[in-house]
């Protein structure tokens, strides 16, 4: 655990320095967000963050390659460097579309690249847990299968990157629920604690927690599709590289018995983590294709717009986004793990309070009642 927490603050440190600079580059070369009518920013902020970001990321993958625990593990050693050769190539296509604002086509095409580099380098799904058992389609299939679950998890990251400090929150959020599963489940076990999806998720956590410092509103630098589509592309890299190296009869399967929520926690928990990402997709395509328009048109309707549009304040919306996430998130995690009454009682009781705060209005938004 000691390694893991080095690598932490290794990324969130580096990141957190590094940020300053990747926002003079992008001041120097014109990569600015301008503000437009579908915007919530009032002045032109800086891109790049996502530079930074990357940099957290080697940072980390640095140091865990010296460390005496983490640096034994040649899988892990070879899985980082092909998610991390994803990432870059992700990355410096962000930058392009950040520079000149690629078509859509175009930068799915760039996408679809990065994602083409991790899997021929073994980034792939190698087995789907369902109840039963698990079973291991074709190959193709898995890899087929893979490309599209990150793909989706890339764009749903993005479309959520809407309010200042959003993304990384959300994304760290989900990146530490699946680090905490993963190493509990390999203590549980008595499984190899050094794998490509722990370090991963806390490499990815401690970068975006760097970021959030410059990001949170109101935001001196946006991370843009640089580092959207790259911490998408991470998220969804390390849920699908535990397939690779996790035993799949590690965990007993027991139709209508207690495991059978951990043995499925692999394929739940990955769609929980970016559950609310993955809602705002949906219903911007649904919303776009009824409409007759492209479902890559942007548009103000986003679920944070709409919080905004009830009256919560920028900050709020950005800290509801972030309590639906936790609860979401870690909920699976504590009912998958620890399913007991009063585990159960705490994510309803948080469960209610989150509904409450955003339903309710806030009370600066109230009109007071006109006397009699």
């Amino acid at each position: 655990m000691r390694e893991y927490l080095l690598v932490l603050f290794v990324a969130m440190a580096t990141t957190f320095l590094l940020t300053g600079v990747a926002r003079q580059i992008a001041v120097r070369y014109g990569a600015v967000a301008k503000v437009r009518s579908r915007d919530v920013h009032k002045v032109p902020i800086p891109y790049f963050g996502g530079l930074s970001i990357l940099g957290g990321l080697i940072a980390g993958f640095a140091v865990a390659s010296n460390l005496p625990f983490l640096g034994n593990s040649l899988q892990v050693a070879h899985d980082a460097r092909a998610i991390l050769a994803g990432g870059v190539v992700i990355c410096a296509v962000g930058v392009i579309d950040d520079l000149y604002e690629l078509d859509a086509i175009t930068k799915l095409a760039g996408e679809v690249l990065a994602v083409g580099v991790m899997i021929v380098q073994g980034i792939q799904l190698f087995w789907l847990p369902l109840p039963g058992g698990v079973i291991s389609p074709s190959p193709a299939l898995l890899a087929v299968l893979t490309a599209g679950i990150l793909l989706v998890c890339c764009n749903a990251v993005n479309f959520v990157d809407g309010l200042d400090g959003l993304a990384a929150g959300v994304t760290a959020i989900g990146a530490t629920a699946f680090f905490t599963y993963s190493y509990l489940l390999n203590v549980h076990e008595n499984l190899d604690r050094a794998t490509t999806s722990t370090l991963i998720t806390v490499a990815l956590a401690g970068a975006c927690l760097g970021f959030l410092p410059h990001n949170f509103f109101p935001a001196r630098v946006f991370m843009g599709d640089s580092g959207a589509l790259l911490i998408g592309l991470m998220l969804a890299a390390s849920t699908i590289s535990l397939t690779g190296q996790m035993d799949p009869n590690a965990v007993p399967y027991e139709v209508g018995g207690s495991s059978l929520l951990p043995a499925l926690l692999p394929l739940v928990l990955p769609i929980a983590i970016l559950a609310i990402p993955a809602l705002d997709l949906t219903l911007a395509y649904i919303r776009r294709t009824k409409a007759g328009r492209s479902p890559f048109a942007a548009d103000k309707q986003h679920l944070h717009h709409r919080l905004m549009q009830r009256g919560h304040s920028h900050r709020r919306a950005v800290l509801l986004m972030y309590l639906w996430t936790a609860l979401i998130a870690y909920g699976v995690v504590v009912l998958g793990l620890a399913l007991y009454w009063w585990t159960a009682l705490i994510v309803l009781v948080v469960g209610v309070t989150a509904v409450a705060l955003t339903t309710g209005l806030p009370r600066r938004s109230r009109k007071p009642l006109a006397k009699i």
